[in-house]
């Protein structure tokens, strides 16, 4: 079931508006979860480093042992002309993805070369500056890349981040901030994360369990172009129980405020938090313009 409305399908080389059927019952993707994709966003007539998330697209392809089928310029290419009719009033979501359609001899591998190539538009509303969401510890911690694939955006991955979110939200709270395997904050169950102590900002330490956003390492980059101290480092629970803001960060919202973790509260969103966000927008726009 899509999460979103006016939907547009690329699939089999052309065009289809609705959420076509695109995978069969003996896809290697749909029994042995070889399946990745990437997300971007079209809003205010922008698609913010669409190319990037097409190209992280191919390196998630090629983490799960899949051999990817497109250059990252030829798929977003394929979704700004799928983007076209909707109009830049419109925000969408963009997804492309690959997945595996045979295996080999016994199954459980993928086979490489039959990878195949889709691109799903939904339109989905982009949360407001003034939105905001709640966070609580979870029990379930993110993995390594010894016991699973870390390096990709694969669809395997999210049953984990799917317990966390379902664990958070039987507790009352918006979302899960979770643990490294050593105890440390990785992220929450759906974005990076970011807080702010004494007007500096600090984010965990990109260290292989968790993915290391795009909207991240941009939100890093214009933050130290503005004079700001931006530290990768390792964060507890502590750590954010003591920050005078907190943050999300992702594709989906690109920035979001916390209003509450586990009973200690923030302003939502605070001043830092409104100043990542019009940062992001005044560089998404020059970009814009340039193109």
């Amino acid at each position: 079931m899509a999460f979103g409305t006016n939907i547009r399908t690329w699939f089999d080389g052309k065009w289809h508006d609705g959420d076509v059927m695109v995978m069969r019952a003996g896809d290697h993707g749909i029994w042995q979860g070889s399946s990745v994709f990437d997300g971007a966003r079209w809003f205010e007539g922008m698609a913010p480093d669409l190319n990037l998330h097409c190209a992280r697209l191919n390196r998630s392809a090629e983490a799960m042992m899949m051999t990817p089928t497109m250059e990252a310029d030829t798929m977003a290419a394929i979704a700004r002309e799928g983007l076209a009719p909707y109009g830049a009033e419109a925000s969408v979501y963009v997804r492309p993805m690959y997945w595996a359609a045979h295996g080999s001899e016994v199954g459980v591998a993928p086979l490489g070369s039959s990878t195949v190539f889709a691109l799903c538009l939904e339109q989905v509303a982009m949360p407001t500056a003034q939105d905001s969401t709640t966070l609580t510890r979870t029990r379930f911690r993110r993995p390594v890349l010894e016991s699973t694939i870390c390096n990709a955006k694969a669809g395997a991955l999210y049953p984990n981040n799917a317990r966390m979110l379902i664990e958070a939200q039987q507790k009352g709270y918006g979302n899960a901030l979770a643990a490294d395997v050593m105890g440390n904050v990785a992220e929450t169950a759906t974005s990076n994360v970011f807080m702010v102590k004494d007007g500096e900002i600090f984010t965990p330490i990109a260290n292989g369990t968790f993915l290391s956003g795009l909207t991240r390492a941009r939100h890093i980059a214009n933050l130290r172009a503005d004079g700001y101290r931006v530290h990768e480092t390792v964060l507890s629970f502590d750590d954010f129980h003591k920050a005078d803001e907190v943050f999300l960060s992702g594709n989906f919202a690109k920035v979001l405020a916390v209003r509450e973790f586990d009973g200690t509260h923030y302003p939502a969103p605070g001043p830092v938090t409104k100043k990542v966000r019009e940062l992001y927008w005044d560089w998404a726009r020059t970009d814009a313009a340039r193109r």
